[in-house]
């Protein structure tokens, strides 16, 4: 996917609105649009990188500065008690943007990750 046409970095250069949150060294915190909990909070690398699996062994720093900006999400939105981190990888583990982000969810009971799919082979 050219960068250019990525909603994700679209959405980094302020061509695309979004509700930001918080911003870290070279990441930034915004709004799902599509919430699926009452604090639902999308924390991407401002350089386009298309998922984990695209990640090298030198990314440690990156995936550091994600977090340390997940958990200050949680601390800024009150859900440090609880709450869950998430990606997915590609359009068979459900990711829709192919832009690396990470999932902070909370602010309500989280129970055990249901894919909604079938039982059975793939």
């Amino acid at each position: 996917m050219a960068v250019d046409s990525c909603l994700f970095c679209r959405i980094v250069a302020g061509e695309v609105p979004a509700e930001r949150v918080a911003t870290g060294d070279g990441v930034l915190a915004f709004r799902d649009i599509e919430p699926r909990a009452p604090v639902h909070v999308l924390v991407v690398p401002e350089r386009h990188v298309a998922s984990v699996h695209e990640l090298d062994d030198g990314a440690s720093g990156l995936l550091a500065d994600c977090f340390a900006l997940c958990r200050q999400v949680a601390e800024q939105e009150g859900i440090a008690d609880g709450y869950r981190v998430t990606t997915n990888v590609g359009e068979r583990g459900g990711q829709s943007v192919a832009h690396l982000h990470f999932h902070v969810l909370g602010g309500r009971q989280l129970g055990h990750i249901d894919s909604g799919a079938p039982e059975g082979p793939a």
